[in-house]
């Protein structure tokens, strides 16, 4: 499975009530985070080597997970990786996950430990959280891995969570990732579970909002998780006493705005150059809703050839995405304003 929505949906979130349902259900749960900076393998070997190492330690001797560190250890000197710590006192099994092709030796090392996880009536899980991060060839190998894993139905699992550009990089990478995955939607709240989410946390303390208030806060949020939260927090501490008004609201949309701009809009504008701000501006000055790539170009007076490079770049740092083909948008909600916020007075110039 693959959670997919926006910024601040709640995927994380989900991804760890997902780990903790596994382990609760008996299942050894890992969580890895893929950041942009790091490899597949740098991620996954420290996490596999402590899981078989772990196993390995159990009453019986298994020489299902001796294969399995051995396997290990093979992709590990393939991989040319350096751990010094990790380093695995067992010699590698010559010919198994040490071919140099990801593709083809991460579903080695998979396989390997999801027969080891079986020969001690166990089970993994692999909860990966941003996963729009992997290369096209880590997640190419990651689905080929899973297919392999569940042709022999050994009992592993991977649940995952990212933006929406991984529908599209799936497909790209193997197309039967779609058969092989499930990719259920995470997205803003509908308005009964939004106004649940700002009325219940404050009946259970005494308090109320007045319809009006409940209608302000959703309306500005859009019914996004962490915008809810943001505006409720805001409101309870601006109200003076109960019912929260929307007077409330309006004071303390203020405060949030000045609070989501300072830190959770800001960290991602200060990861963008120069050029990079200019085309997110130039997205927002032509309206919330997705763009037409041409578009964006005209308004910056760049040839198109340019406009897709920055659009590219954009897309791997996970700030716009592609919801139909030659579309651009946000994958941060409300994101639009933001720049429009943050870039008074801009004008397009021709680079």
């Amino acid at each position: 499975m693959i959670l997919v929505g926006l910024r601040g949906v709640g995927k994380t979130v989900l991804l760890y009530r997902i780990r903790s349902q596994a382990e609760a259900a008996g299942y050894r749960a890992l969580m890895i985070e893929a950041p942009e900076d790091k490899a597949l393998v740098d991620l996954l070997v420290p996490p596999l080597r402590q899981l078989l190492l772990s196993m390995d330690g159990m009453a019986d001797l298994s020489q299902k997970v001796k294969r399995g560190l051995r396997v290990l250890k093979s992709f590990i000197s393939t991989a040319k990786l350096k751990y010094g710590e990790l380093e695995l006192s067992i010699e590698p099994e010559v010919g198994s996950a040490d071919s140099g092709d990801l593709e083809s030796d991460l579903g080695t090392l998979l396989v390997a430990v999801g027969e080891a996880a079986a020969d001690r009536e166990t089970a993994i899980a692999l909860c990966i959280d941003e996963i729009q991060y992997l290369s096209q060839k880590e997640l190419s190998a990651l689905i080929m891995a899973v297919h392999q894993v569940t042709q022999r139905n050994l009992p592993l699992v991977v649940v995952a969570a990212g933006l929406p550009q991984i529908l599209a990089l799936a497909g790209r990478s193997k197309s039967y990732s779609e058969r092989l995955f499930d990719f259920p939607r995470i997205g803003a709240l509908a308005e009964p579970d939004a106004r649940e989410a700002l009325t219940a946390p404050v009946t259970n303390q005494g308090v109320a909002f007045t319809e009006e208030a409940v209608v302000e806060i959703i309306r500005v949020t859009q019914g996004y998780p962490y915008f809810l939260q943001q505006w409720g927090y805001e409101a309870w501490n601006t109200a003076e006493k109960s019912p929260i008004t929307r007077d409330d609201v309006s004071k303390a949309s203020a405060q949030a705005i000045r609070n989501l701009d300072e830190s959770f809009f800001r960290v991602r504008f200060d990861r963008l150059t120069p050029r990079e701000k200019d085309y997110m501006r130039a997205l927002a000055s032509l309206g919330a809703e997705p763009q037409r790539s041409g578009d964006i170009a005209d308004l910056l007076q760049i040839p198109i050839s340019s406009a897709a490079s920055l659009r590219n770049n954009l897309i791997r740092k996970g700030m716009i995405y592609s919801p139909a083909h030659g579309d651009t948008t946000f994958t941060v909600p409300l994101f639009d304003q933001f720049m429009l916020r943050a870039m008074p007075g801009w004008t397009p110039k021709s680079k």
